[in-house]
Order: structure tokens, then sequence, then C-alpha cells
């Protein structure tokens, strides 16, 4: 199964897929086609010599500093070092994976500047099962999930740590073993990957996901317990889902096929 990203279509049952079943992930071709377009136009006004926030210039107070061509790369370098800064227990595999789906879906819809290698990197993690390692304190979310989102890109570039096959290693070290390259940023790129809120919204889809495991798990347990008691079914008659659970038992239908 394929999972097309555009930055606009993402269901909860793909997100499932991708982690869950480790649906391979792909960027649809009108996606492409904006993100070529956007960073076209970043290219475009650098040429230009037009000064813009975060490309050119530096962040928050230094809002009014100028940064010459020749430094542009190092300054989104160095912003992700700057707030790589999170600390506490690591956030699960299954956080760190819906991170990067979240954030290359977001990246699919053209806004953001970044060139097609850099959202396909994001794509290569998930598709090859490299899982950067994020501390899970260090962030409010609503202005941005900065700190985590800069430990996730540092492995982008060969730096940080990140699991592989189960394996916590180093960035450049999992990186190899995946058989991928590190990216060299270019303007605004370190920016547009680190300015989301997708470890907040990656922590609300799977505890979503699994509270509804949880609710249909549970369900499961109070159906089969009735039935091993032989409870009376007319004692549940207003609560629909558990009495067709128990009707569909006595049926002789599979009772763990809604789990």
């Amino acid at each position: 199964m394929t999972i097309y990203l555009d930055g606009n279509h993402l269901s909860f049952e793909q997100i499932v897929d991708v982690l869950e079943n480790g649906a391979d992930v792909q960027i649809s071709a009108a996606a492409w086609h904006n993100v070529e377009t956007s960073r076209q136009t970043v290219e475009r006004h650098i040429e230009e010599g037009h000064v813009i926030y975060g490309v050119n210039t530096g962040f928050g107070k230094f809002s009014d500093q100028l940064i010459s061509k020749s430094d542009i790369e190092t300054l989104q370098v160095n912003l992700l070092r700057s707030h790589a800064c999170a600390v506490g227990e690591p956030f699960s595999e299954k956080v760190s994976r819906a991170m990067i789906l979240l954030r290359a879906n977001a990246l699919a819809k053209g806004f953001s500047g970044v060139r097609k290698e850099t959202l396909q990197a994001l794509v290569d993690f998930l598709n090859h099962g490299v899982h950067p390692v994020i501390p899970s304190q260090g962030s409010l979310g609503a202005s941005g999930d900065l700190a985590p989102l800069a430990h996730l890109t540092l492995v982008l570039i060969g730096e940080g740590e990140a699991y592989f096959k189960g394996e916590k290693l180093s960035g450049k070290e999992a990186l190899e073993k995946a058989g991928l390259r590190p990216l060299v940023l270019k303007a605004k790129e370190g920016l547009a990957l680190i300015n989301g809120t997708q470890a907040m919204t990656a922590m609300g889809c799977v505890a979503y996901l699994e509270a509804h495991q949880l609710e249909r798990t549970a369900l499961g347990i109070a159906a089969l317990t009735l039935e091993a008691l032989q409870g009376v079914e007319e004692a549940f008659c207003r609560n629909r889902i558990l009495f067709g659970l128990i009707r569909n038992s006595r049926k002789q239908r599979p009772v763990f096929c809604f789990i």
C-alpha cells in the first residue's frame, strides 16, 4: 500500500497504515509541482537581493541583522543546533514516526520554500525506518515545536541521534546504515523544517489512536466476560455497541474482528 501526501487529504486511517503497517509513503505529483514553484520563488528573491526574515536576516531580536550570502547556509544549520535543547525521556519511535509523517505532509502543501530533495529526505526516513531520537520535554507547541523538530531535523544533516532497526545510533551512522546521505541545508530550509506544531499534533494523533484501540478492547473484554458468565442481554439493551457485540458472539461470529 502506498500513501500519497499532498498536504490536504491525510486521514487517520492512512496515519495508522504508516505507523502500524509500514505503508510506503510518496509525495503526489501535484504536491511536487507546488514545492518546486515555491522553492523557485525563494531563490528568485534571494538572487534579486530582497531582505527576507530568516533567510538572509537573523531571527527574533536579531531580525535587523543582515546575513551575507556566504553565511546563509550556516545560518540554517546554526538555527537547528541552537534549538536542539529539549530534555527528558525521548518520544517513542511511533511518535517520532508520526512527527516525520505530519511534517512531510505540511511541507507537501508547497508553502514553505524547501527543496524537493529536503522533502524527499523526510519521506526516505519513513520508508527506510530511520526514527530520530527526540527528547519529550522542551516545547509548548503553540508557537511552534521548535526544540523537538530541531532534534528531528538534525538527523537529516547527519547530526543528533536516531533509531534504526531498534538500535540507537548517531545520526550519521543511522543514515549510513539506511543507505541515505546527509543533507546540506539551503536558504530558509532550517526555519521551514522546525517552524511547525508536529510534536503536539503527533502526540494527539497517537493518543487518539491508542484511546480508540483501548475502547474497542474494553468493549470486547466486557462482551466476552458477559458471554462467559451467561449474563442477561436485556440489561445492556441501551448500550447498542456492547449489545451488538454480545449478539454477534452468540451467532458464532468472531468477537475479536473489531479490535
